[in-house]
């Protein structure tokens, strides 16, 4: 199973970190940053295995399929976002954590533009 590998990578990294903040602080972050980009590799197959699945359903049921690659961005954005923000609270520097969180909301926000105009074009289209 994946979410075993997964633990795994993560447990091992942990016990990486508890020894090497005794003895050399400095290579922690590097340690907790090789072990994210592993489980992201790990879960990448995954990904592909899900976009071509809502990538079908979109094609089914007739939704743009522009709509389908912004929300697919916007995930990207929002787990990417995620990720740095954690490695910089792991880090001790929340104030950076906080500017990146805030920067990718403001990003997330300015791509979902297009849904957000097509939704208000079809409330008026709706109302009378």
């Amino acid at each position: 199973m994946d979410i075993i590998k997964i633990i795994g990578v993560g447990l091992i990294a942990l016990i990486i970190i508890i020894i090497l903040k005794q003895y050399k602080p400095e290579f922690v972050i590097y340690v907790s940053i090789i072990a994210g980009a592993i489980i992201l590799f790990l879960v990448m197959d995954k990904l592909t295995g899900i976009i071509g699945i809502l990538s079908n359903l979109s094609n089914k049921a007739g939704i743009n399929s522009e709509f389908l690659g912004i929300l697919l961005k916007i995930t990207g954005i929002a787990f990417l976002t995620e990720f740095a923000v954690s490695i910089c609270n792991d880090s001790g520097e929340t104030a950076i954590a906080n500017k990146i969180d805030l920067g990718g909301k403001i990003i997330i926000i300015a791509i979902s533009i297009p849904i957000i105009s097509s939704l208000l074009e079809l409330m008026i289209k709706i109302l009378p």
